[in-house]
């Protein structure tokens, strides 16, 4: 599994997932550049994504659902609030209604995504993600966030590797 590292801090509200590749930063850029790649790992094996908008520059918009086992089609955004190809990305996360507005019943929250070279061939992505508050956090870490995140994570070395989604 590529996560090296998982860490919760309800004091400083947030969650950091840490993972390393044998990949060079451009390349692991590209999982997040390339829609067809992205939804490839984006949602856990269980609710894989489908990205129906991907506009990856500050002020633009990323928009997708997930698909359940049983059907269900949760969908989320991420308005774009940095952008700095190959080395990190912000982005506010927020949950969708089925028509793409966004759902204000739930938390949003910002995640940030670093990508360093950390040796000859590896590198390192960290994913933080900042809450509002501690309800916020306990809301969406309630709802599997760190463990689909993990999940979704530990599907990105088939993808480097060039291998089926797994």
């Amino acid at each position: 599994m590529t996560v090296t590292a998982v860490h919760k801090d309800p004091h400083a509200l947030n969650l950091t997932v840490d993972a390393e590749f044998e990949a060079s930063p451009e390349r692991v850029w590209e999982l997040w550049a390339d829609p067809r790649q992205l939804e490839r790992w984006w949602g856990p094996p269980t609710y894989p994504a489908t990205v129906t908008r991907h506009d990856l520059r500050p002020g633009g918009r990323v928009e997708y659902h997930m698909t359940g086992p049983e059907g269900d089609q949760p969908r989320g955004y991420w308005e774009i609030q940095e952008v700095d190809p190959p080395r990190s990305l912000v982005v506010r996360d927020g949950f969708a209604n089925e028509d793409g507005t966004p759902n204000t019943e739930m938390p949003t929250s910002e995640f940030r995504v670093t990508i360093e070279e950390v040796g000859a061939g590896r590198t390192r992505m960290s994913i933080v993600s900042l809450f509002p508050s501690p309800k916020a956090m306990e809301q969406l870490l309630a709802l599997g966030m760190e463990e689909g995140l993990t999940q979704a994570m530990g599907q990105i070395d088939a993808i480097l590797a060039g291998g089926p989604r797994s």
